[in-house]
């Protein structure tokens, strides 16, 4: 399984999100310190759940990073989040 898939995978199961996306960026960090042969190293996602309501920005981001720890801790070198309420990507 891929790493996009992973990332998709837990997340769904512990964030039930409305919009998930999961972007890999590796392709433009090539050659750069971190960056493995092959990719799957940088991601940027889009993350819009309910269970975000009345959760700070910083708390949001370290729920990402609780449920991705593994990973972040292995195979993901970098990881852009926006995390969104679905009044704020309403908005």
């Amino acid at each position: 399984m891929s790493v996009a898939e992973i990332i998709k995978q837990k997340i769904n199961a512990r964030l039930s999100p409305s919009v998930l996306e999961v972007t890999d960026e590796s392709h433009l960090h090539a050659g750069h310190a971190g960056a493995p042969e092959g990719g799957e190293s940088h991601f940027r996602i889009l993350v819009v759940s309910e269970q975000f309501e009345g959760v700070s920005r910083v708390a949001r981001q370290r729920m990402i990073n609780d449920i991705l720890r593994e990973e972040l801790d292995g195979p993901i070198h970098a990881l852009a989040m926006k995390t969104q309420t679905p009044a704020e990507a309403a908005a």
